[in-house]
């Protein structure tokens, strides 16, 4: 089960959704060395200590992020980024 769990609604329609997450993308690799991968409509996240994964929709951006034992007293703080980056990149 994800530690954190966020769905956003959006307008954008499915491919600008898309290419705003993967902007989000280009930051956590940039400022978290994540690596990602797209398989479908899913961007796939990994470093150590967590992982998860975006899921872009035509009405929804969904984040799903698992953290490790060590990075699971950081939850809230993780869960209060995630949304600050979806209202930047879907705002």
């Amino acid at each position: 089960m994800p530690t954190v769990d966020i769905t956003r609604e959006h307008s954008l329609g499915k491919e600008e959704a898309r290419q705003r997450a993967q902007q989000l993308a280009d930051k956590l690799v940039q400022k978290l060395d994540v690596k990602c991968s797209w398989q479908g409509d899913q961007l796939t996240f990994k470093r150590s200590g967590a992982d998860g994964c975006i899921t872009v929709s035509d009405a929804d951006v969904r984040v799903q992020v698992n953290l490790g034992m060590m990075l699971t007293p950081m939850a809230g703080m993780v869960k209060s980024e995630v949304q600050k980056a979806l209202d930047k990149y879907l705002g």
